[in-house]
């Protein structure tokens, strides 16, 4: 049996004047949701060192491999799950199973599962690509290297091996990743598939069968265990957007939205994170923006912000609104502060639909029959989140597909997944004339493992505020 990484805990730190204190996070609430009073200020959490992080993300990574994946193979009626990528062709599920100072699959990596039953444990071989920190077996060749040692296992004595192994264990039913419609379901190359198929041979060919949903699921599955590190990027985030929404960074009538775009950026990796996009940063004003040119931030501007992190392999993805007040104003004027009312509304709507067991379809015809209801104009397109920040499960509408989105759509919410709730409300404001402004808001929620819906951190109600 691997051994099996001590779990690290986090600290949560507190940052007092100059002085930072540091607390062990209590073990027995990591999924707990943390009621964050709205007018505390977010504070950023400096990451652990490198070889913390990567003890945290190796126990993850056993912790999803022995746990999560014999419950979600039993439940899809598979035996074994055979995945096999080349070095630069990695199957998506790689990257949730792999160590965390392994940066690409080895030659050809081959994983076998294998579920010997109830009350056993998974079975889980690797044919080539070593044991990813005690997480697989690993076998070797058995021929002599040149240096004296055993040699690595590839070619024909790889495939070779596999047949041996699954006639050994004589699976009923063997699941590969292919599929047409889910990217995280379609690891299998071409030319991979070709190879497998001539050394499974036709017998354990035709016990073959496709079960996207297997690797749609597992990627999406969050561990308990990843929610305080998760809730500490998301409070960051929230950190950064404040500062760069402020005069610290915004000068009026100076500061172009790509200047705080590239601020982002450089804070970002000032953090040792990085982003999985390039920061969105524009702004909306009665009477529109001129076309061509940089587009310079002035009074009475709307900002808004798309910004998405990436930490220890967890993905943030965040739209906030900020206003630059004119000469006299000291708050947003009440038409923006409604259309951000309308937001929000729009997000507990879409929060208390998000039932587990309803699909990505279901959800959002429910939340747009409650937004006609309430007389609520504008558009739902949330997704999941966590390993990809366009993550794996059940989308909740797209920009342009209000009606439902075909097959991604159509899978139903699990427990245990994260989500970022993405949606836009259009409210006509009457201090520009009655021009619509667009309020997009974007915050990650997580549904807990008894289905309960929260926020990770907590959502923006009020406009970051420039003077």
């Amino acid at each position: 049996m691997p051994e099996r990484h001590p779990e690290t805990r986090f600290r949560i730190c507190f940052f007092l004047a100059l002085f930072t204190v540091c607390l062990p996070l209590e073990e027995g609430a990591a999924q707990e949701p943390v009621i964050v009073p709205e007018g505390v200020p977010p504070r950023i959490h400096p990451l652990p060192p490198l070889r913390a992080q990567a003890k945290i993300e190796q126990d993850w990574a056993y912790k999803r491999v022995t746990e999560v994946i014999p419950m979600l193979m039993r439940e899809h009626g598979v035996d074994m799950w055979i995945l096999s990528m080349r070095e630069y062709g990695e199957d998506p599920v790689f990257w949730a199973i792999k160590a965390p100072t392994t940066f690409a699959a080895r030659r050809r990596s081959i994983y076998v599962f294998y579920d010997r039953g109830p009350g056993q444990e998974l079975e889980r071989l690797a044919l080539g690509g070593g044991s990813q920190g005690g997480v697989f077996e690993a076998y070797r060749s058995t021929s002599p290297s040149p240096r004296g040692n055993q040699a690595e296992l590839v070619g024909d004595e790889q495939w070779q091996l596999l047949r041996e192994l699954v006639e050994d264990r004589d699976p009923a039913a063997v699941a590969v990743n292919i599929d047409e419609s889910w990217a995280f379901a379609d690891g299998l190359g071409a030319g991979e598939w070709e190879a497998l198929q001539r050394a499974l041979g036709p017998t354990y060919v035709s016990r073959v069968k496709r079960v996207p949903r297997l690797a749609v699921e597992f990627i999406a599955h969050r561990l308990p265990e990843m929610m305080p590190a998760y809730r500490e990027r998301e409070e960051t985030v929230h950190a950064i957007i404040s500062h760069a929404f402020s005069n610290a960074v915004i000068t009026p009538g100076v500061t172009t939205t790509e200047d705080v775009q590239w601020w982002l950026r450089e804070k970002v990796q000032e953090l040792g994170m990085t982003t999985w996009f390039h920061p969105s940063v524009d702004v909306q004003r009665a009477g529109g923006i001129p076309s061509g040119g940089p587009v310079v931030i002035q009074p009475g501007d709307l900002l808004w912000t798309d910004f998405g992190t990436v930490a220890m392999n967890l993905h943030t993805d965040t739209q906030h609104l900020g206003y630059v007040l004119s000469p006299g104003e000291t708050e947003a004027p009440a038409g923006l502060r409604q259309c951000m009312s309308a937001s929000n509304r729009m997000q507990d709507i879409v929060l208390a639909e998000m039932e587990v067991g309803r699909t990505g379809n279901e959800i959002l015809a429910l939340a747009r029959a409650r937004m006609e209801d309430e007389g609520i104009t504008g558009t739902i397109y949330s997704h999941p989140i966590g390993d990809n920040g366009h993550g794996a499960g059940p989308l909740i509408g797209r920009w342009d597909a209000q009606e439902g989105v075909p097959v991604r759509g159509e899978i139903p919410l699990r427990a245990s997944t994260w989500h970022s709730i993405e949606l836009q409300a259009r409210f006509a404001i009457p201090e520009w004339d009655g021009e619509e402004a667009s309020c997009r808001q974007e915050e990650e929620a997580y549904v807990a493992e008894d289905g309960a819906r929260h926020w990770v951190f907590h959502r923006q109600t009020e406009f970051h505020l420039v003077w």
